[in-house]
């Protein structure tokens, strides 16, 4: 089913709204007749891990040629603070 409001009755009705896009419902919220948002229940995206394997790589000399001054700030001993 599907639920057309208005901008005025959205703000009013957010709650009761929110519970019926919960339940299924389609809610187009609409300016001066014409609609401008749909609420829709969020669907959390998957996380991958590893998902960029194989597309990013990096050699050891990629570190050993790293800027002097940020290598002194990883390497540099805490005595020379």
């Amino acid at each position: 089913m599907t639920v057309f409001v208005n901008i005025h009755e959205a703000k009013t009705h957010l709650s009761r709204l929110l519970e019926q896009v919960a339940a299924g419902e389609r809610v187009i919220i609409s300016k001066a007749g014409t609609p401008i948002a749909e609420l829709v229940p969020h669907r959390r995206q998957p996380v991958i891990i590893g998902g960029l394997k194989g597309k990013i790589t990096y050699s050891d000399a990629d570190w050993e040629s790293a800027d002097a001054e940020i290598a002194e700030m990883f390497y540099r001993s805490d005595a020379s603070s």
